[in-house]
Order: structure tokens, then C-alpha cells, then sequence
């Protein structure tokens, strides 16, 4: 009798699923589709990591045929359009990828820096930054195995930097001066909340530093320029950019000395020739300009030496005092120029003599130096003494 039943009840189970196909027959087929479509996702995946390009979009477009929710394999899909330089297919995988799972936030990046460097999609890039930054997300922390709190907020603050980027293109795009300047203003708002966000940004650094400096407020560029460097003493842009802004503000010495590194580092990065060109020009033109300061300089100062013995002359102390001064300065000339010899390869930095082995972390921090913050921030005192 239990085996009756037994028989009964499986009869019953099959024909019930039977039914249910039979009403849901959609339901079914979507299922197998979807069961193929992932076996062929999964063969895109391989040929993705073996960097078979033609073979992984031959099997995706297959996958997707099949299971078009599968938002990993259009984001793959977009990553390959864009090695190939397809960037109007890349963005509509991309935009695949997101429409099927909204969170997946390196696809709304990705897809935002595809519309605005290739396309000049401006406002759709904007859309879609203002989309992550505005996504808030459930901060999930288990110790030592997962932590969505880092990438979060590196999402956003990669967002606010490509928004940046963004609109000091749309800057650059336009010949109406109040629009470049709001264009500039909102960069500037970007770039600030990114570098808040992650304060050792070089990059967001940089451009908020150039953004600063096209917008006409040197103190916070100088600034900028200054922590740019401090980050990354051997990039020459900074360098360069900065020279370029002391220059326009008449530090022409301190700026001298910018060009002198730019270029220093340029040629041993071996770098474009033309730009090396284009910074002697530059180099030249601040040269001329120290020589006419240095000139009006020691005018001035011929005037007050005059003014000071016409004064020594009228007061007797004065001229015994004016005496004294005078050959003090003469002692601390002669100290000064006594000759040094030193054994080949060995190179003075910064004052100090430096053996070759230390030669390049002498240079990585002598290059990270900016003594040119005391014009941008009062506050730092560190090379006031050198300079006075």
C-alpha cells in the first residue's frame, strides 16, 4: 500500500510540474536561456583574462543574447569596445551594466569618462559622476573579510575628480567668458571635494592647483602647487606650472629656480624635446626678468649706500658704525668664496656635500621642497630664514 502511494505522489509531483510548465511555459524558456547564456558568459570571462578580445566579445554578445541581465559581461564588453576604440558601443555596455544593476558604480565612472574625453558628452559624463556621489550605500564592515566603506568612498571622490576634469573641458570648449568662468568655478568645487575626501590626491591636486591659477586666485594655486610637489617632488609639470605663476606674481628669482628643476627633470626623463624648447624660452624670459629686478634692485641700493654716507659723514658715530658694518660684510664675503676640492662624484646639495649613493634621495628631497610657500601661506616660517 506505501508503495502505491509512494508511486501516486511522484505521479502526482511530475504532472504538477508539468502544469506549471505548461502555464509557464516564458518562465521555463527563460530559465534555459538563461543557464546557456551564463555557460557562454563564462567562456567570455576566460577569453577576457587570456586577452582574447575577439573570441571574449564573440561569446559575450552570445551570453547576452541569451541572458541580457548579466551586467558583469556588459561591463567587460565595455572595456573591450574601448581597447578597440569603439567608444560609442563601449558606453552603450557600459550603460547595459548599469541599468541591470544600478550600484555598480565603476561602470557609471567608466561610462562617464568615455561620453566626456572621447565623446564630448559633457553633461551625460556629469550625470552620471552626480550619480555616484549621490548614491548612498549601506557601509558594511566584517573584520578581515569584507569592507565596502574604502571603495565607497573612493568611488566618490574619483567621481567628484572626473567631474573636475569635466568641466575644465567644457571650459576649454567655450569662447563665452562668464560661462568659462562658472565652468572653472564648478571644477574648482569638484576638484576641492575630492582632495577633501583624499587629501593625497596628486592628481586632484594638480588640476585644482591650474584651476586656481586660470581663475585668478594665486594663493590657494600656490598652495596647491606647493603640496602637488610635496607629494611628488619629480613630476616637472608642477614645477613648470609653478615657475610660470611666480613668475606672473614677481618672485622672478623663485621662479628661476622652478624652470631650473622642470627642465632638470625633463631631460633626464629624456623627455619631448619641444617642450624642453618651449622651457627655455621660458627659462630665458625669467632670466631677463631676475637681471631687471636684480637691477632696479642694486639701483636701489646704490641710493641707500649713497644716503649712508651722507649720513656718516654728518654723524660721526653713524660713519664709525657704517665702518664696522661695512667690514663685516667683507669678512663674510671672503669666508664665503674660499675654495673647496672635492673627490669626483661627489656633488653638493642643498649646501651639503652628498656621496653618489645618497644623491638620489638628496634629490627627491630637494625637489620636494617648495620655498616659495611663504607667498601663498604665511603660516609656514620654514624658509623664511634662507630668504631673508
Amino acid at each position: 500500500m506505501k508503495k502505491v502511494l509512494s508511486a501516486l505522489f511522484s505521479l502526482f509531483v511530475i504532472a504538477a510540474i508539468g502544469v506549471l510548465a505548461y502555464f509557464n511555459q516564458q518562465f521555463v524558456l527563460h530559465q534555459v536561456d538563461k543557464l546557456k547564456g551564463m555557460y557562454f558568459v563564462e567562456k567570455g570571462d576566460q577569453a577576457y583574462k587570456e586577452s582574447k578580445m575577439n573570441e571574449a566579445i564573440r561569446f559575450y554578445s552570445k551570453g547576452l543574447s541569451l541572458f541580457p541581465e548579466h551586467y558583469s559581461a556588459w561591463y567587460n564588453l565595455g572595456n573591450i569596445y574601448v581597447v578597440y576604440e569603439d567608444y560609442q558601443s563601449a558606453m552603450y555596455a557600459y550603460s547595459q551594466a548599469f541599468k541591470y544593476n544600478p550600484r555598480l558604480m565603476i561602470a557609471r565612472i567608466n561610462y562617464g569618462i568615455v561620453a566626456s574625453e572621447k565623446m564630448g558628452n559633457f553633461d551625460s559624463a556629469i550625470e552620471q559622476y552626480d550619480n555616484v556621489i549621490n548614491t548612498e550605500r549601506k557601509l558594511i564592515t566584517i573584520p578581515y573579510v569584507y569592507d565596502n566603506k574604502i571603495s565607497s568612498k573612493e568611488n566618490k571622490a574619483i567621481a567628484y575628480y572626473n567631474k573636475g576634469v569635466t568641466y575644465k573641458m567644457k571650459a576649454l570648449y567655450t569662447d563665452d567668458k562668464v560661462l568659462k568662468r562658472i565652468y572653472i568655478s564648478k571644477a574648482i568645487n569638484a576638484y576641492e571635494n575630492a582632495v577633501k575626501i583624499d587629501n593625497n590626491n596628486y592628481d586632484a591636486l594638480f588640476n585644482l592647483a591650474l584651476a586656481y591659477h586660470s581663475y585668478g586666485d594665486y594663493r590657494r594655486a600656490g598652495k596647491c602647487y606647493c603640496k602637488a610637489i610635496n607629494l611628488e617632488p619629480m613630476n616637472y609639470e608642477t614645477h613648470y606650472n609653478l615657475a610660470v605663476l611666480l613668475k606672473r606674481l614677481g618672485h622672478y628669482d623663485d621662479a628661476y629656480e622652478e624652470i631650473d628643476k622642470a627642465i632638470t627633470l625633463l631631460t633626464a626623463l629624456d623627455g619631448n624635446s619641444s617642450v624642453q624648447e618651449y622651457m627655455a624660452v621660458v627659462m630665458n624670459d625669467i632670466t631677463r626678468s631676475v637681471y631687471q629686478d636684480n637691477e632696479r634692485r642694486k639701483y636701489m641700493q646704490n641710493l641707500l649706500e649713497k644716503e649712508k654716507q651722507n649720513l656718516a659723514k654728518k654723524d660721526k658715530k653713524s660713519k664709525e658704525k657704517w665702518e664696522k658694518e661695512k667690514k663685516k660684510k667683507q669678512k663674510h664675503k671672503k669666508d664665503t668664496q674660499d675654495d673647496f676640492v672635492f673627490s669626483p662624484g661627489v656633488k653638493i646639495i642643498d649646501g651639503k656635500v652628498v656621496e653618489p649613493e645618497e644623491m638620489d634621495d638628496a634629490m627627491v628631497e630637494t625637489f620636494g621642497k617648495c620655498p616659495s610657500i611663504r607667498f601663498f601661506d604665511p603660516s609656514q616660517k620654514e624658509f623664511e630664514q634662507s630668504y631673508e
